[in-house]
């Protein structure tokens, strides 16, 4: 499980790659650098790669480092993702919107099938909430989904936009009131320069593309990036 009092930084393994094998050992890779300059957790996600390439990603981070924190997000399918949490000792599952994207009479049922879904569960569920791409239809205001949405998830997770772009300060602090002592993750669009100010207003972050060659998600992770990043929460997080 996650120490949200520690403010956690998880990195994405992204899954880019020519071939399964290319991918599996891309994210070795990458896996490697995330641990040895201080991440806190990784999160295999089907953004290039497919399920099959999440699974063996969680294969060998369960062989490779059984005491670290990893987790997994299947887009559009979580059901998925909860099973191979469940199979490869997963810390968490991201969900990229767990209220909000529905209009109310498909909200409740999906309310339902996710809650029964997630009874006996052994890890988190880190719950989107007016997350980038997804719709906003529920015709309710965001303090009435963040009160739903945090009893569906054991951390919120926002974004701006789009991968990349900046989760603005303001959205975070006006999460921050609504949602009182309930987890705030930001999950997307932080930056060296800026993570001190975000995790002023939440209580972790999930971070992607900016430590990647040239801050886009179509590059190689760089272990300079990495390590110029975690000094900057380090410096953060004594402050």
């Amino acid at each position: 499980m996650l120490d949200y009092t520690k403010k956690p930084i998880i990195a994405m393994l992204h899954l880019m790659g020519s071939g399964s094998r290319d991918i599996l050992e891309r994210m070795a890779r990458e896996a490697d650098i995330y641990y040895e300059n201080g991440v806190d957790a990784v999160m295999v996600e089907n953004y290039f790669g497919g399920v099959e390439d999440c699974e063996a990603g969680l294969r060998y981070l369960a062989r490779k480092f059984p005491g670290r924190l990893y987790g997994v997000n299947i887009l559009g399918d979580y059901e998925r993702a909860f099973a191979l949490a469940k199979e490869y000792g997963g810390s968490f599952v991201q969900i990229d919107s767990v209220c909000g994207h529905l209009p109310p009479e498909k909200d409740k049922l999906y309310a339902e099938k996710l809650m029964k879904s997630a009874q006996g569960r052994t890890f988190d569920i880190l719950g989107g909430l007016r997350f980038k791409y997804q719709p906003v239809l529920s015709g309710r205001s965001l303090a009435e989904d963040a009160a739903l949405a945090s009893q569906r998830c054991d951390a919120v997770v926002t974004t701006g936009s789009g991968t990349g772009e900046d989760s603005p300060t303001e959205k975070l602090m006006e999460f921050k009131e609504v949602l009182g002592t309930k987890p705030l993750i930001v999950g997307a669009g932080v930056t060296s320069e800026t993570v001190a100010e975000k995790l002023r207003y939440s209580d972790g972050a999930i971070i992607g593309s900016w430590l990647k060659e040239g801050h886009t998600a179509f590059a190689e992770v760089s272990a300079t990036y990495v390590k110029d990043f975690m000094d900057s929460v380090r410096r953060a997080r004594s402050a």
